[in-house]
């Protein structure tokens, strides 16, 4: 029996074609097929290897795709399956998706982050996979993973141990940057080896909301900011941040801000210049009546033009979320991204070969 996939805040629901017309209410079984061709997607980040774009994708085990053209994509397999050995020892409440991965290549190696988390907790640990390729058609495609680089224990750290992002610096050091509300954003050194933290230890604020009074250390609370995403250009590295509450449907309120440094350690600082560790960052994309939240974006330069990738909730299904690509430009030393985009990207998926 075929299934449609949908992610519903960190949850997986698998949804049999026949029962769908019901489950779905006035939507007609030929709504829902019409749906299945694009990409369903959360927290998408990017590859390219050999003239083949990869997506990593939040799921069981970590989902990935893959394209000839950055716009017809096929299931790839996942990395793990079903999970790291050491997960549910770790996190304990840990529901069985792996959130909001990162991958990047250096020195001929990939290297996959990934997070382990219990929803609304920062019970949390960063874990990094390897593999020397990412076609699954190589005898030497294998993920080993390496184990928890970082982790966050409720009521000891007032941070968040998910969503990494790794950028190696000008002077080739390697840096994560991640968190998600309570404390906000970080950003630690990496040892050499790409799979421990540097010492001594180097830890920096990158950005922050307001976080209230006598909330709990162990809750969430209000202060949504998640999502770290530092991309280097011309003469500065700039931070993007997704604010507001994703996975919400049509009460979504994600949305996507930046704000940029001449140093990788920070400060940000937004068009105004505001430091984003004061709750500060310039707006560059957010929902509308067509697309309820729009965020969790990766950024990367392809044939010489930034692309934006990032997830939005589709109004017209239900606040399923879909994978975008926009066109990234440039305007005195600020990214801009036309809204429009929303609507122009379309993702295929198509059956394998």
């Amino acid at each position: 029996m075929m299934f449609e996939q949908r992610y519903q805040a960190g949850a997986v629901r698998l949804i049999s074609l026949s029962g769908a017309a019901a489950l779905c209410g006035a939507m007609s079984l030929a709504a829902v097929a019409d749906e299945l061709p694009e990409v369903s997607i959360h927290d998408p980040v990017m590859a390219e290897e050999q003239g083949t774009y990869y997506l990593f994708s939040t799921g069981p085990g970590i989902t990935i795709y893959r394209s000839p053209d950055r716009q017809r994509w096929q299931l790839d397999g996942h990395v793990f399956d079903p999970e790291p050995d050491w997960a549910r020892e770790v996190v304990p409440d840990f529901a069985g998706h792996l959130w909001a991965p990162d991958i990047i290549e250096r020195d001929g190696r990939f290297y996959l982050y990934y997070s382990v988390s219990a929803f609304g907790r920062n019970t949390s640990a960063i874990g990094v996979a390897t593999n020397t390729t990412l076609d699954a058609d190589s005898p030497d495609y294998a993920w080993r993973d390496q184990g928890v680089v970082l982790q966050s224990v409720p009521n000891r750290d007032l941070w968040n141990a998910i969503d990494p992002h790794i950028i190696v610096d000008e002077q080739d050091t390697p840096w994560m940057s991640f968190g998600s509300f309570w404390g906000g954003i970080k950003l630690v050194q990496l040892a050499d080896n790409m799979t421990e933290l540097a010492e001594p230890q180097q830890w920096y604020s990158l950005a922050k909301r307001e976080r209230p009074a006598f909330i709990p250390d162990d809750h969430a609370g209000p202060a949504d900011i998640e999502a770290p995403f530092i991309f280097q250009h011309d003469d500065y590295y700039y931070l993007f941040v997704s604010y507001g509450k994703c996975c919400q449907g049509k009460d979504s309120t994600y949305h996507m801000a930046v704000g940029r440094s001449e140093n990788v350690q920070g400060p940000y600082v937004d068009r105004q210049g505001i430091d984003m560790a004061a709750g500060g960052g310039t707006v560059i994309l957010e929902g509308n009546d067509e697309w309820y939240g729009v965020g969790h974006n990766s950024i990367y330069r392809f044939d010489d033009q930034d692309y934006l990738v990032f997830h939005a909730y589709d109004a017209a299904d239900q606040g399923l979320q879909k994978l975008k690509i926009a066109e990234v430009e440039w305007s005195d030393g600020w990214p801009t991204v036309d809204s429009a985009a929303l609507g122009n990207y379309q993702s295929e998926l198509v059956d394998a070969d």
